[in-house]
């Protein structure tokens, strides 16, 4: 029995309890489920007697007491206690809680994921690094929990839709342009202008590439350079993504938006909301009315178009696509965005806080003995995702990326993360993973298979151990549920941590196959279940989060 289905058990006692006259309230549309840190409450708890007991005009202990009966009656609940001022513990016996192994292993890849989300379609942005250099380690994070979060959510039935967004437009390109063209020519980098080996290497290729570029008059070997460096830069970045694990279902260009017309006619769609106002030469949108600090100018006095122009027409560009929440994932450095994006969206006559949401991603650093790390080989300045693959690899990588909640700052230990220890997480993960492929190879080596479905006596799981692990393998689907609806896909990781520790205690406390010559026995085949239930839960888990799950370590 999963707190799901619980939940809906508590939930049937409530409604039969209003059928019968012994309580005369709403039947609510969730119950909340719980498991107790202390064992001895029982295996699950809830506080819905509490809840009842003003509608139901009635102290919470007497609404505890019209349920606690109700529920003794249910099939698989062994005890029913009430604590303190009406919280119910419930108590399932052991057929019951063991029952879950079968369920884990009878649906496999698809345990745990659920209809949290069906049918909410998201358009989810991340990464999005100018085109005009490899992505550093802030967009590296972004990779990982951009693509884990895509992940998470589909599981949770949401329909999504991965976009990078590329900043192929405006003065960057053209400084971008300029030093691929000053490397190509022998000559200093420009002010301000790029540096770095990957500014040599993609002059080189393009020269290769274009026969003759350098004979052009300057004016015209720039223009080549701007639009075959870029599409070079941008090919380096889809192989980085896709090296990594990452990919997207849209490449969107920001170039687009302009050469269309799109930034004009969302100019005057905002114009028809009543938020466009013309001033001083210049046109500009009030976000003042919906929290931005100022208001933004869209068309600069001189005829230019701004940035902001075009984030206004990219929004409305996602939302003519279907999109019905927005999600913008951005860098540190970026608070200052969240107000007039969402603002965007209240200009656009859409819910700012419900069609569009802004996830900000704290600093990353790195450290190898004790040191900072902060040079690339390639980039000069930065560390780029090229640097933290060779540092470390892609699992371990994306994993302790993903780990932390996006808003803290996090320091990435090399020498930690390229152990074979405890002490690095992903490596305590997959070993979990690995130990139980192993206890399936010493199975079959021995001639023992798993007993068929109907041999399976769930109730030899009974063992506190076993207990606590049926326990936590039942929490997957509500920590998936709440990872998407909260947007969290560390609750995944963290998770995953718990029940690789639960199954380790199991491992050593609980014998699963025979030794010499004794013999195999029910108990046996059901901690073969239970063994086999577990790996299902964590390669689930892994595989939410682009990690591998290797079968030998």
């Amino acid at each position: 029995m999963t707190p799901a289905d619980l939940s809906q058990a508590v939930q049937a006692a409530v409604s039969a309890a209003v059928e019968a006259g012994e309580l005369t309230v709403a039947v609510p549309e969730h119950v909340t489920i719980e498991r107790p840190k202390n064992r001895d409450h029982g295996d699950y708890a809830t506080n819905v007697a509490l809840q009842l007991a003003k509608p139901a005009g009635k102290p919470p202990r007497a609404v505890a007491e019209v349920l606690a009966g109700r529920l003794r009656e249910i099939a698989g609940v062994s005890k029913v206690d009430i604590a303190g001022p009406g919280f119910l513990n419930i108590t399932l016996d052991a057929a019951t809680q063991g029952e879950l192994a079968r369920t884990i292993v009878e649906a496999g890849p698809a345990y745990g994921r659920n209809d949290a989300l069906k049918g909410l379609k998201i358009n989810l942005e991340f990464v999005s690094a100018n085109p005009t250099g490899p992505i550093h380690i802030g967009g590296v994070r972004w990779a990982a929990v951009g693509d884990s979060l895509a992940r998470v959510l589909k599981a949770t039935g949401a329909e999504v839709t991965t976009e990078y967004y590329l900043n192929d437009a405006g003065v960057q390109i053209g400084k971008f342009a300029a030093s691929l063209q000053a490397a190509a020519n022998g000559r200093p980098a420009p002010e301000d202008g790029y540096v770095g080996e990957y500014i040599v290497d993609i002059a080189k290729t393009l020269v290769a590439n274009v026969p003759g570029v350098l004979d052009l008059p300057e004016d015209e070997q720039v223009q080549v350079f701007r639009t075959e460096g870029l599409k070079l830069m941008v090919a380096e970045i889809k192989r980085s993504m896709d090296e990594f694990g990452t990919d997207f279902d849209v490449w969107f260009s920001e170039k687009t938006l302009h050469d269309s017309g799109a930034v004009e006619k969302s100019i005057e769609r905002l114009r028809e909301q009543g938020h466009v106002f013309d001033q001083e030469g210049a046109i500009w949108l009030r976000t003042t009315d919906f929290g931005d600090d100022k208001d933004r100018v869209l068309i600069k006095a001189d005829g230019e178009t701004t940035y902001f122009a075009a984030d206004a027409a990219y929004y409305l560009s996602k939302r003519d696509r279907g999109s019905e929440v927005s999600v913008y994932m951005l860098g540190a450095d970026h608070h200052g965005y969240v107000n007039r994006l969402k603002a965007i969206a209240a200009c656009a006559g859409d819910d700012m806080d419900k069609n569009i949401e802004v996830m900000i991603g704290q600093f990353v650093k790195m450290v190898r003995d004790g040191q900072e790390v902060r040079m690339s080989k390639r980039a000069g300045n930065i560390i780029t995702i090229d640097d933290v693959i060779e540092w470390v690899g892609v699992d371990a990588a994306r994993y302790s990326l993903v780990r932390y909640p996006t808003d803290s700052t996090i320091t990435l230990d090399i020498n930690v993360l390229t152990s074979q220890t405890n002490e690095n997480p992903v490596f305590y993960v997959q070993y979990a993973h690995a130990r139980m492929c192993s206890v399936q190879r010493n199975a079959e080596q021995k001639g023992i298979t798993k007993a068929a479905a109907e041999d399976f006596k769930p109730e030899l799981l009974s063992t506190e151990w076993e207990s606590t692990l049926l326990g936590q393998l039942g929490e997957f689907p509500r920590v998936l549920a709440a990872a998407g609806e909260l947007r969290e896909p560390h609750r995944v990781a963290r998770y995953l941590e718990e029940v690789a520790r639960d199954y380790h205690r199991f491992y050593d406390n609980c014998q699963i196959l025979p030794k010499g010559d004794e013999e195999v026995t029910d108990l046996t085949h059901a901690r073969l279940w239970l063994a086999d239930a577990t790996r299902t839960v964590i390669a689930n888990g892994l595989t939410l989060l682009g990690v591998s799950t290797p079968e030998r370590m």
